[in-house]
């Protein structure tokens, strides 16, 4: 692991590292944030997934997490979206590969070789930092924004036993059945659709839920809300009667600013269930 940056933030580090991924077989970088507490012992640890374009910096440099997460004592760490570099598979449009990873094992070429990233978050990732940093494996919960809120909903629905509570912002949230998920699901998992229904959150609610506290939040000016299609998750969690908060924000739409409107209590409600 290389160290690329350490800087003093809200009494704790924030840190940028890069290491030699064995789920993409690249290099790949991370942000994360340390709080004071961190000196002293193990403190719980907040997954923040980004979505669409984003690398690990724009979440870590926009969102404005750092200084809530380290008034309740809480660590962040912000992954990459894809594998990256000149010898990884990449394509013009925006919302497929380099920076469109859509935290999914990519099955088919050319994606196969490098798009692992639904390991590198769930395997790769995890295995390193709590091995070289003061964080508490039993104290986890996840969050993301967009194609990253995806990525929450779906890892944390998958792996209930490892965190704590799920939050979103403006998730894709039925992507086998929005342009934003059928176009990427295709590409990287073929065409056997049952494949794409373990990436996504309708189906995921319906057969499994979440055992723990789940918050969303969308725009109803969110410019992508067609896509998001957040209306078909509050109607699978009225149907589970699953414990969610599910809000539409008036007049939000799909940026940072929106994010960080929302961020004091996205992470109050992770630290809720991460101390309780």
């Amino acid at each position: 692991m290389h160290i690329q940056s350490e800087n003093a933030c809200f009494g704790g580090v924030q840190g940028v590292y890069t290491h030699a991924s064995n789920a993409t077989r690249t290099d790949m970088t991370f942000g994360l944030f340390l709080p004071e507490e961190a000196r002293e012992g193990p403190v719980p640890l907040l997954w923040y997934l980004s979505g669409l374009t984003c690398t690990h910096e724009n979440a870590m440099t926009k969102a404005g997490a750092q200084s809530w997460a380290a008034e309740h004592g809480i660590a962040l760490v912000f992954p990459d979206t894809s594998p990256r570099g000149p010898g990884v598979a990449d394509d013009e449009a925006y919302d497929l590969g380099q920076g469109a990873g859509f935290y999914v094992n990519a099955t088919e070429p050319p994606w196969s070789q490098h798009f692992r990233m639904w390991d590198y978050i769930t395997e790769d990732l995890p295995e390193l930092l709590f091995n070289h940093f003061a964080l508490d494996p039993e104290r986890q919960s996840i969050t993301g924004h967009s194609m990253g809120g995806h990525g929450a909903l779906t890892i944390g629905m998958t792996l209930p036993e490892r965190f704590c509570s799920i939050s979103a912002f403006a998730p894709i949230c039925h992507p086998t059945a929005s342009d934003w998920g059928q176009k990427q699901l295709t590409a990287y998992l073929g065409d056997d659709q049952d494949a794409w229904e373990a990436h996504d959150a309708v189906f995921l609610m319906r057969e499994r839920g979440f055992d723990g506290p789940m918050l969303v939040d969308t725009g109803t000016k969110d410019q992508f809300i067609d896509l998001l299609m957040p209306e078909t998750l509050m109607q699978e969690v009225g149907q589970k009667r699953q414990q969610a908060i599910m809000r539409l924000q008036p007049g939000y739409d799909h940026s940072y600013f929106f994010v960080q409107s929302f961020m004091e209590e996205h992470v109050a409600f992770h630290a809720e269930a991460l101390y309780g």
